[in-house]
């Protein structure tokens, strides 16, 4: 039972205890009153009787007559008149109607009795005859049955008045201890809450004050955590002097993009290799040499920026080598970020250096899922040998797998188009099981295959780049949410489904992705929303967007998490249902000590706010036994299930 029905129930309590008091000791006085007033008004009527009796006592129609006339004047159980010679009954009145409105069993806890008084008749010197009167005590009951009632009535008034009052009072007391419950609900759902009104009440205050200490404890605990982990992502994965990738990340990335999955997808490697390093340091300085490499860290970051391609990754492999890996790219439009990039690097030439010898020359290759990084690594290293030997273009492709990569755009708009038209879209589902236990399965992945015009399922991987180039990804995501919704009205098994970042940023989708949540509240508790790490919105927006979507019951969850570190200490009050840990950082994670080092942090980070860690892309079973050991609670890939249709 709640204080405040404990202390409701204390004042009702209270007041029937002082009603029920009061009650018995005015009912107590009352009573010897009307007994007083009982017997005085007997005796005053006996006395006036016998007074007007003595001119007539020998005439019996005249006593008749006065004892009629003072009965039905007043409240009288009986009037006798008694002749004292012989004690011979002369004349008698009495009444024995009972008052209608007194309950019987008010009357018998009163107890009122009736009350008498008597007076001598005289004729001359002599004792002619007795009056006797007994005054009936209905009258007395029925006023003080009129005095309980009203007594109960303005109790109920009191009890109605306080209960109102003592309510309001109560609760405007007690609301901070509603605001420390929702302060403590918010800490389970990883939420930092501090309390900024502090309560009059000194007990109350004391409190308040405590949970916001240890909030606060919490929340630097937190952040500490969460820099030291950034501090060591940022030493083992980052170049020190660009702030880019370094070669480690780079090689992680690329093996992660080689690996057969259903949304990787083909595309390219750039290697850019600035022309005799060692010259201009000698001819610049090494501050100048240093201040070029930034430069041209610059420029590969700006362009990815510029091209809105958050999932590329630039990297410096080594001294005055960077590298570039593009996924999804066709191309022509590989050719043309070429030459780009060319242009500007010219320009960098120019001011830095007086031959007219390229300043870096760019190596390009084709890649796709599958194959072996180094495979790849070579290719691009022949590709920057022939642009170093090709003086006339300072970069070379070698495109062993541009047919797959640059169908005519006209062909691919015209079949998404019609496939996503049609709904020719076929769902698999990928199994997330716990990772103590992979038979117990936490959820399923929703992925998609579309149809061909030959009906042939087109893995994700070969669609998406061009869903995404077309402008289609908030359709498609609508669309994949459609489908998912009403394979949940089927079976009633958790599942898990991507949303683009097209879907994220723009308030048009957004407000039909809402409205289609909304719609369907029934299935809110087994439909969690995966947004991907690379395209979140800024934090102000991505914290609106997950208040409204736990506004509609539906969960959110952040997947291929890892390369952003420092978001973590942004995600403690957005109450995301788990952080899905990008495959990059467990490929080979019983090998690399590094890897074990960083998942290792990251989990204690985690874990600190009650936030679970779902691995991505397990292969191996030594993988899985390392995942065990550091605590992380889900886990899919291969080794635990491909992607299938749902079994029917």
């Amino acid at each position: 039972m709640s204080l405040l029905k404990q202390l409701f129930l204390a004042i009702c309590l209270f007041l029937v205890v002082a009603f029920t008091g009061s009650f018995i000791v005015s009912l107590e006085t009352s009573r010897e009153q009307l007994i007083s007033q009982l017997r005085s008004h007997a005796q005053d009527a006996a006395t006036a009787l016998g007074l007007s009796m003595t001119p007539h006592v020998d005439d019996p129609a005249m006593l008749e007559l006065l004892v009629n006339a003072i009965f039905d004047s007043g409240y009288f159980a009986t009037i006798r008149v008694v002749r004292i010679a012989d004690q011979q009954l002369l004349f008698e009145r009495s009444n024995s109607a009972i008052e209608e409105s007194v309950p019987n069993w008010f009357a018998n806890l009163v107890d009122l009795q009736a009350q008498g008084g008597d007076a001598l008749v005289m004729r001359g010197w002599e004792q002619a005859a007795r009056v006797e009167v007994l005054s009936h005590p209905q009258f007395a009951l029925a006023k003080l049955w009129d005095g309980a009632i009203g007594s109960l009535l303005w109790l109920l008034l009191c009890g109605l008045l306080s209960a109102i009052l003592g309510g309001w009072l109560l609760r405007a007391q007690l609301r901070p201890l509603d605001n420390m419950v929702q302060q403590a609900h918010a800490i389970t759902r990883r939420e930092f809450l501090t309390l900024h009104r502090i309560p009059r009440t000194p007990e109350l205050k004391r409190v308040v004050l405590a949970m916001n200490q240890m909030v606060e404890k919490l929340k630097a605990l937190f952040a500490e955590e969460a820099t030291r982990s950034e501090k060591l992502r940022e030493e083992a994965y980052h170049d020190s002097l660009t702030g880019l990738a370094n070669r480690r990340q780079f090689e992680i990335r690329l093996a992660s993009q080689l690996t057969l999955n259903e949304h990787h997808a083909a595309g390219y490697l750039l290697l850019v290799r600035i022309h005799d390093l060692g010259d201009l340091n000698q001819r610049l300085g090494g501050q100048r040499t240093d201040g070029l490499i930034c430069a041209i860290s610059e420029q590969l970051t700006h362009l990815q920026v510029q091209l809105g391609k958050p999932d590329w990754l630039v990297a410096r492999s080594r001294g005055g080598e960077f590298s570039l890996l593009a996924p999804g790219v066709s191309a022509a439009d590989i050719e043309h970020l070429a030459q780009s990039l060319s242009e500007h690097l010219d320009s960098l030439r120019q001011t830095d250096a007086s031959d007219c010898l390229p300043l870096a020359h760019i190596g390009i290759a084709a890649f796709r899922p599958g194959e072996d990084p180094n495979a790849v690594i070579g290719r691009a290293d022949q590709a920057l040998t022939e642009a170093q030997s090709t003086p006339d273009r300072p970069w070379q492709r070698l495109d062993e797998y541009a047919a797959q990569l640059d169908h005519s755009q006209r062909d691919w708009r015209d079949w998404i188009d019609t496939a996503l038209n049609g709904r020719q879209l076929q769902l698999f589902f990928q199994p997330v099981v716990l990772c103590t236990d992979t038979r117990q399965v936490l959820q399923h992945k929703v992925l998609a295959r579309l149809l061909d015009p030959h009906g042939e399922a087109v893995a994700a991987g070969r669609f998406l780049p061009w869903v995404e180039r077309l402008g289609w990804a908030a359709r498609f995501d609508l669309i994949m949410l459609e489908q998912s919704l009403a394979h949940l009205a089927r079976y009633r098994q958790p599942l898990a489904l991507s949303l683009s970042a097209a879907t994220l940023r723009e308030p048009e989708n957004q407000a039909r992705l809402l409205a289609l949540l909304k719609a369907h509240p029934e299935h809110a508790s087994l439909m969690t929303l995966d947004v991907g790490e690379r395209y979140l919105p800024p934090p102000a927006d991505f914290e609106r967007l997950s208040q409204q979507i736990r506004s509609t019951g539906f969960h959110l969850g952040l997947q291929h998490f890892g390369g952003r570190f420092s978001l973590i200490g942004n995600l403690s009050h957005l109450g995301l249902a788990y952080l899905k840990i990008d495959s990059s950082y467990i490929r080979a994670i019983d090998q690399e000590n590094d890897k074990r080092l960083f998942i290792e942090t990251m989990f204690r980070a985690t874990n600190s706010i009650d936030l679970p860690l779902i691995a991505e892309m397990v292969e191996t079973e030594g993988e899985l036994t390392v995942l065990k050991e550091l605590g992380i609670r889900g886990v899919m890939g291969r080794l635990i299930s491909a992607p299938a249709p749902w079994p029917t």
